[in-house]
């Protein structure tokens, strides 16, 4: 069955990095765009960041761009997000998600598939 297991979070502070990690299986994921989605309680989950099947197209949301790096490992099986100069506004549960075709994921309605998510805490 297809699963998507995220690591990486944890509790850094302001201005740090972490890089988040996304290894799937039970799927071919070269076949797949992904991407990365946050929630924060209460709130409903928003796209943070998404990537086509070979990495040629790529997406940010206007609150990550320039920010965070989005990249995958076919080989591995893996995507993974890299974000840089993180503020407590980014403090969320991260999700991977894959979408269900080959074009980078950008919303919540082109996600077939969630990971159980991992928690970004940044801390001032």
């Amino acid at each position: 069955q297809v699963q998507l297991v995220e690591s990486g979070g944890g509790l850094v502070l302001a201005g740090d990095s972490l890089r988040l990690s996304c290894t799937a299986s039970g799927f071919t994921f070269k076949n797949y765009g992904m991407g990365w989605f946050r929630q924060v309680p209460g709130k409903e989950r928003e796209f943070v960041s998404g990537i086509s099947r070979l990495g040629i197209n790529i997406y940010y949301a206007d609150s990550v761009k320039g920010r965070f790096t989005i990249s995958r490992d076919n080989a591995k099986n893996t995507v993974y997000l890299q974000m840089n100069s993180l503020t407590p506004e980014d403090t969320a549960v991260y999700y991977c998600a894959r979408r269900s075709g080959v074009m980078a994921v950008r919303a919540l309605s082109e996600v077939d598939y969630w990971g159980q998510g991992t928690q970004v805490t940044v801390s001032s």
